[in-house]
């Protein structure tokens, strides 16, 4: 089949929907755990282990809607876009009633809590599991999937930079003294704004290409899918990254707030520091790839983030003649983090013709579902990680009595670890994973062959 390009407004249109994607998943990684402890007022323990119980609903409605998505197709739309279309406007009414904070005593507060993060958490499910196999059917050529999925992440870091910049300053500004309010109507606005990028993001892009969907029963898929040892190399992966690059973000305001003794300002800024620094990772990303393996881009990058996390650790300081300093590691830390994001999207969709051509059965949804699952697992041990270790490091959260509280030296050093150390030892399990990838560009073609695509 001769290799399919993309229009620049298709790949735009593409990056439109993980922008969309991110106004949810940016707000986890961001800020949520400091909503729900700080803004919502939930116990760190009680947010890790709502974060952990919220993660088995996922081991069932992930693959789910992998299997749904291989069921139906719509004749007019698609397999994939449709959902974008209708679930567009349920997904923002759901962000924006998990930001909401209700009149409630704590019980309350903490069964509205789960009622609605669970609902954001299938909502995001049900728009995510399409949108990440949409890929798969835009292109056939290797070279404009990583260009697409390079696009995609770039608009995906810009919504994480609005969502990092904005909300906090937007939250302070629009509650006027009632942060809860403010956090309400700021979160407000990013929902509307990821109803609309999805719609664009409909309207803007095409499935090109038909994959027959095997009539295979659920629990053969999954043994088929086993057996596709470089996808299950993807899968440890997504769960190990996801779980390094969330605790860091999770923690990165309280770092700036405590660890830096920074404002609102400061806080913004320096997840937005982190943010512009994956931004730019992205076209940096794409232009190495041309000239150098991705494969090797990959898990060299995780293991520089090990040994950057160490040295950040070792150099920054609880004073304010740090905060620069911060400021300069932790872009560099960032973009090294982040500059292997697009090749493990673009990776997935060769991992399942790689299972095709290996044993003559494409599992495709069950495989995409598995990924958002595992993604979703890493937010969820990500999560109940922070809280724990929030609780066993001492940390104080703010009450109305005192808005301010002073974090005692072992809070402190809880804080630079969770920011540095502890995610870094996830990134070099993900580096020594992705070493014994072997999907390269010239190893694909051989696939094509094999699957005639």
């Amino acid at each position: 089949m001769k290799p399919q390009k993309l229009s620049v407004l298709e790949k735009i249109g593409y990056g439109s929907g993980d922008a969309a994607v991110n106004v949810v998943i940016s707000s986890m990684f961001l800020i949520i755990t400091y909503f729900y402890t700080d803004v919502f007022g939930i116990k760190p323990t009680d947010v890790a282990l709502m974060f952990l119980l919220v993660r088995l609903i996922d081991a069932i409605s992930d693959p789910l809607m992998g299997i749904i998505t291989d069921k139906y197709k719509s004749k007019k739309y698609g397999r994939f876009r449709p959902y974008f279309l209708y679930l567009s406007i349920p997904f923002g009414i759901s962000v924006f009633l998990t930001f909401t904070t209700p009149g409630f005593d704590y019980t309350g507060k903490l069964i509205y809590a789960y009622c609605t993060y669970i609902l954001v958490t299938l909502m995001f499910t049900s728009v995510t599991i399409p949108y990440i196999s949409l890929i798969g059917v835009l292109t056939n050529d290797p070279k404009e999937r990583l260009s697409a999925s390079g696009y995609r992440l770039f608009f995906a870091k810009v919504a994480a930079f609005g969502v990092s910049i904005l909300v906090p300053i937007m939250a302070k500004s629009f509650g006027a003294g009632n942060i809860a309010r403010g956090y309400q109507l700021a979160m407000g606005v990013m929902a509307l704004g990821g109803t609309l990028l999805f719609i664009f993001c409909f309207v803007t892009t095409k499935e090109r290409i038909e994959h027959i969907v095997e009539k295979t029963p659920y629990l053969q898929q999954l043994k088929y899918l086993i057996k596709n040892g470089q996808w299950m190399l993807l899968l440890g992966s997504c769960l190990s990254g996801t779980t390094g690059y969330v605790i860091r973000a999770s923690v990165a305001i309280y770092y700036a707030k405590y660890y830096l003794g920074g404002d609102e300002v400061v806080q913004s800024t320096f997840m937005g520091t982190g943010v512009a620094a994956a931004i730019l990772a992205m076209p940096a990303s794409t232009l190495i790839t041309k000239r150098f393996c991705k494969v090797k881009l990959f898990w060299m990058s995780q293991y520089g983030v090990g040994i950057l996390s160490i040295l950040m650790f070792l150099l920054i300081k609880p004073q304010p003649e740090s905060m620069m300093s911060a400021y300069v590691m932790y872009f560099i830390l960032s973009f090294v983090v982040d500059i292997h994001a697009p090749i493990f999207w673009t990776a997935i969709a060769e991992a399942v013709d790689h299972g095709q051509a290996e044993t003559g059965v494409r599992v495709s949804g069950l495989a995409f579902g598995g990924i958002s699952f595992a993604q979703k697992a890493g937010m969820g041990v990500a999560g109940a990680v922070v809280g724990l270790l929030l609780s066993g490091f001492g940390y104080v959260a703010p009450t109305e009595e005192i808005l301010n509280p002073v974090q005692s030296e072992t809070a402190l050093l809880g804080l630079s670890l969770m920011l540095t150390i502890i995610p870094g030892v996830f990134h070099v399990i993900n580096g020594m994973l992705i070493m014994r990838y072997k999907i390269t560009d010239k190893y694909y073609e051989t696939i094509k062959a094999k699957i005639h695509i």
